[in-house]
């Protein structure tokens, strides 16, 4: 099947239908005003079609002003009208608290309709085996620009743009390379998946996993692919050409309870997939090594003498039950443990755990206070042991725990509570953002990975300055201003000085393909 032009408009069409959280005015028959407008865009339940799904799951980031202003005012470079001159403030309105309820009956998405919207560009297979243009491979950045849905390819040692495409709307999760590097992966909030031939700038395949998806994870060697799902409660797995493999239901051993997916990662050392849920305690591991060894659920007096039905091992789900669900998650670098935030507790104190994969149990609670976000923590080497580093949503600190004792070493302040920390290997300091601050939003520190104090920040006066991502030898940071009007900011690592600067429409994520491949200790994986 041909793959078809992606539109610019992956820019929410009515999408900002979605307005606020009111009921319809009465005297305003909303649905009908959505299948007139925007229904052929969105799909008469709201799933999406050349347009972003509408659904409150999909779009529950989107605040009710920018929504309205979207409907009133249309969305430049994209196919999103503006419907200012045709609609009245009341029947605007009336959109934004309908696109807010939930569609009933609830929309579905089988393994059927996984199959048949993929689509795949005709002999991508005979694609020539090298870049079509001129720049190291393994220091190309990948950037993701959120302000126009598109994706910019940077070359990391000139500092130029090599090709810029339209992406599908909301990317989220972080693009996933395979091992050599020339295959992207993207995932959109509507579950998209995207493959990307990076050497010849052309999409390859397409597939929509579900109307709902957190984030996408490719196997270390290359031949795997796995969504995570809000809506449908699955994962969904897939080949390196994005057909459907299998699905796995997001429940509990008895199908009593179904939960959303938090995330999916691969431990590439484990040859396997490691997937947090949301809603139930329980992370699982799907392996994909052909020899893994079977699983038993349950207890087993003996394994070996076969004193329990065992399943297989291969793509099949080894069950680690907790206490209490975890949301994303960080590995150490043995890929033994798993490290993730806990909901709140009832008394609202929020917590963080360590889980051996293993021996498949809990094994410690790590002391951080606020909200830590481990899924952008480092790791680094500090006084003969190896420390975790992560920032915090709540509270303005890094914590920094021994990974040995899982005790606390230090809490580094910072300006405000902050979303991103990153460092590489070659570079004697880590950069952390304040961007969830309302006063420190402009703002990065650099912390001394040596005496775990911070030594410097730079600043973006009256904007967001966020998300640092390092070139294949830690010589440079960039960090995105993180606005429409934004921009990509080179800085020097070693003076922090700025090197240059690219305007770009909300960056709002890069990554550089050697530090991803190679599993760098300074980013995340």
């Amino acid at each position: 099947m041909k793959l078809p032009r992606l539109p610019n408009l992956f820019a929410l069409a009515c999408v900002a239908l979605l307005g606020g959280l009111g009921t319809p005015s009465l005297a305003v028959d909303a649905s009908a005003l959505f299948d007139q407008h925007c229904a052929a865009c969105h799909g008469a339940q709201r799933t999406g079609s050349m347009g972003p799904a509408l659904l409150p799951e999909s779009l529950e980031r989107l605040r009710p002003a920018e929504a309205k202003k979207v409907i009133t005012q249309g969305r430049t470079a994209t196919q999103m009208p503006a419907f200012g001159a045709t609609l009245s403030a009341e029947q605007i309105d009336a959109l934004a608290g309908w696109i807010y309820r939930p569609v009933s009956p609830s929309p579905t998405w089988a393994e059927a309709d996984i199959r048949a919207s993929r689509v795949e560009t005709p002999d991508a297979q005979g694609l020539p085996n090298k870049p079509v243009w001129r720049a190291d491979p393994m220091n190309l950045f990948v950037v993701v620009e959120g302000g126009d849905h598109h994706v910019s390819l940077l070359d990391g040692d000139r500092f130029e743009v090599i090709h810029r495409f339209a992406s599908r709307y909301a990317l989220h999760g972080g693009p996933k390379f395979t091992p050599d590097g020339r295959f992207v992966f993207f995932g959109s909030r509507d579950g998209w998946i995207t493959k990307y031939d990076l050497w010849n700038l052309t999409v390859v395949a397409e597939v929509r996993a579900g109307l709902n998806m957190r984030n996408v994870a490719v196997s270390g060697d290359g031949r795997w692919v796995m969504a995570a799902n809000y809506l449908p409660r699955k994962l969904a797995l897939f080949d390196a050409d994005l057909n459907l493999v299998k699905s796995f239901d997001a429940s509990t051993l008895d199908g009593k309870s179904a939960s959303r997916v938090s995330a999916v990662y691969d431990a590439a050392p484990r040859r396997s997939f490691v997937v947090a849920m949301k809603d139930i305690p329980e992370v699982w591991e799907i392996s994909y090594d052909p020899k893994a060894e079977p699983i038993h659920d349950g207890y087993v007096h003996d394994y070996k003498m076969g004193e329990a039905i065992a399943k297989p091992g291969y793509q099949g789900v080894r069950r680690t039950l907790l206490d209490e669900p975890l949301d994303d998650f960080f590995f150490d670098q043995s890929y033994r443990h798993v490290l993730g935030a806990t909901r709140a507790k009832s008394d609202g104190t929020p917590t963080a755990q360590v889980v051996n994969l293993d021996i498949r149990q809990k094994i410690a609670e790590l002391p951080i206070a606020g909200m830590p976000h481990l899924g952008s923590g480092i790791t680094f080497a500090w006084g003969g042991t190896t420390v975790l580093a992560s920032p915090n949503l709540k509270g303005g600190a890094i914590d920094v725990i021994d990974m040995k004792t899982w005790k606390p070493v230090k809490t580094i302040p910072t300006p405000g509570p902050g979303f991103f920390m990153r460092s590489h290997e070659n570079s004697r300091y880590a950069w952390t953002d304040s961007m969830m601050s309302p006063t420190a939003r402009d703002t990065l520190t650099l912390i001394d990975k040596t005496t775990l104090a911070p030594v410097a920040s730079v600043r973006e006066p009256g904007k967001t300055l966020a998300h640092i991502e390092f070139t294949k030898d830690g010589r440079y940071a960039l960090a995105s201003v993180w606005e429409l009007d934004g921009a990509l900011v080179v800085f020097d690592a070693v003076t922090f000085k700025e090197v240059k600067r690219l305007p770009m429409s909300k960056p709002v994520g890069k990554y550089n393909v050697w530090n991803k491949i190679s599993r760098s200790e300074g980013t995340s994986h």
